[in-house]
């Protein structure tokens, strides 16, 4: 759908220019790799902690979602006045994360509910578009740090107003919620599958927060880092748009492969960090790594669960919540000590993810005989 389609870009021209730039804007700014990793870690936090509350108290309903867009838009107003105070800066991007905590996971249960999960990739393959069209851009013309918040501004008043048009869409929006059923949602009878989504992200705290960086003290130009990462995103289009038929066979042998090709992606990183062609070889994994795993994951959590909104909410939080968090501060740690051992540890981590999804295959068959 044209309109779910349209909130993906703006969202993703969000995360992009929050991720990509704005990390290196922060250190122009003064900001030590350690504090980029802490400030970094308080958005993926609240997206942790925020299915907790939500699973004793609240119910992730149209109203929740509609002041979630606003506060969305209100804290990416608030970087502008704060970001000369570590402090409060950190306090905004608290409040910046609530609300993703909860804007994505409703979009997301939206589309897998009303689109087949055959087609959800070609209406999610939108935010790679908006994510590579930001990357591109900003790559030629952002020089400065109001530059930076002044695209972040127009991206989340773009992502508000989408965002508040798909609510008519919500097929269960005047159903009551079942709060019994919410508090009932256990992460403990699939917890090796979480551990492994848990770690797997920790993996990419290197990357999301520090490639930039880490490839800019290689010799790397902007320029040609922002060209790295296009060409990952364009892998990741292509493999949105055509892997519908693979989402039909076996979730799990796919989440497995998709988990192995990061520990390849990292070791590539690690073994040659200032070899051009080998880092457009890791961003081609990409596809796989990313694109395949998100969407495989999300389809699995779908079905693995019956209170689909809080699902997702705990998908997200535990990944690109909690596994963001703790992977933006280790790799802020790491980056201080010893920058060449980032990737290697990413590997690590990564080789950890893809062993958990065999005690939790092992698990659900038990549980499935009983």
């Amino acid at each position: 759908m044209l309109s779910i389609g349209a909130f993906y870009f703006f969202y993703f021209v969000l995360i992009g220019v929050y991720i990509i730039y704005l990390p290196r804007m922060l250190t122009r700014q003064g900001f030590s790799a350690t504090e980029v990793g802490i400030i970094y870690a308080a958005a993926p936090m609240m997206r942790f902690l925020l299915p907790f509350f939500f699973r004793r108290f609240l119910s992730l309903d149209d109203r929740v979602y509609r002041g979630a867009l606003l506060t969305l838009f209100t804290a990416s107003l608030l970087f502008v006045s704060t970001v000369h105070t570590f402090g409060l800066y950190l306090a905004v991007n608290l409040l910046y994360g609530a609300a993703l905590g909860a804007v994505l996971p409703y979009v997301d249960t939206i589309a897998l509910q009303v689109i087949t999960r055959e087609r959800y990739g070609r209406v999610r393959l939108w935010g790679s578009i908006g994510f590579i069209t930001i990357a591109l851009w900003l790559g030629q013309v952002l020089e400065t740090l109001n530059q930076t918040f002044t695209y972040l501004g127009a991206a989340s008043l773009l992502t508000m107003l989408t965002g508040l048009y798909l609510v008519r869409f919500d097929p269960h929006r005047d159903t009551p919620v079942d709060r019994d059923q919410e508090r009932a949602f256990s992460l403990s009878t699939y917890w090796a599958f979480w551990v492994s989504a848990f770690l797997l992200q920790v993996s990419y705290g290197g990357f999301y927060n520090f490639f930039t960086i880490y490839e800019t003290a290689q010799g790397f130009s902007q320029a040609t880092i922002s060209y790295l990462w296009s060409f990952g995103v364009v892998c990741e289009i292509v493999m949105l748009y055509f892997q519908g038929p693979l989402l039909r066979n076996h979730l799990m042998g796919i989440i497995k492969l998709a988990t192995l090709s990061s520990v390849l992606r990292w070791t590539l990183l690690w073994l040659w960090p200032d070899h051009l062609i080998v880092a457009y070889i890791s961003q081609s994994l990409h596809a796989v790594s990313f694109a395949l795993y998100y969407t495989s994951t999300i389809t699995y959590v779908f079905q693995l669960y019956s209170q689909k909104k809080l699902a997702q909410q705990f998908y997200l939080g535990i990944t690109f919540g909690l596994g963001g968090s703790v992977g933006a501060v280790l790799a802020g740690w790491i980056y201080d000590s010893d920058p060449h051992r980032l990737f290697l540890f990413s590997a690590i981590t990564a080789l950890g993810a893809f062993g958990m999804l065999y005690l939790h295959e092992g698990r659900r068959r038990r549980i499935d005989a009983a």
